[in-house]
């Protein structure tokens, strides 16, 4: 029985020796070269701009079409507001996640460290947000 395990071991150790990581063999295939455009595509400083100008319209308009008196029916006004929170929240969940994903990213660890000390930012950020809505009853 203990040399099945060496022989296993052994078999094993062979393997890895002789295998070549798929993708890594100088050519990159399709998906690198999709992940390295998308990169240098958010690497460039216009596409913020653009964005952050896109979703200030956005919000803002949603805004002041629900609280103007533009014609629009109260039902939709109050959506329109809904809208904009729910887009503010969402930017700030992410900003939260990727900061600290980002953070962890750059100090050298994996793909799993980072999304675990985003999750745990996030997770920690919506239990403050909870404790303060019991305790003071800021929202609603």
């Amino acid at each position: 029985m203990g040399l099945l395990v060496v022989a296993t071991f052994v078999a094993v150790a062979e393997i890895g020796g002789k295998r070549v990581a798929p993708g890594r063999d100088g050519d990159g295939g399709s998906y690198e070269a999709i992940v390295e455009t998308l990169g240098e595509i958010a690497r460039t400083p216009v596409v913020w701009a653009v964005s952050f100008v896109g979703i200030t319209v956005l919000v803002g308009g949603s805004i002041l079409l629900g609280v103007g008196s533009f014609g629009i029916s109260e039902g939709l006004a109050g959506t329109l507001v809904s809208v904009a929170y729910l887009i503010v929240g969402l930017l700030l969940v992410g900003f939260v996640f990727l900061g600290a994903y980002f953070a962890t990213r750059s100090r050298g660890l994996g793909n799993a460290h980072g999304v675990a000390a985003g999750s745990l930012a996030t997770g920690a950020a919506f239990l403050v947000l909870v404790t303060v809505q019991l305790v003071f009853g800021v929202v609603g």
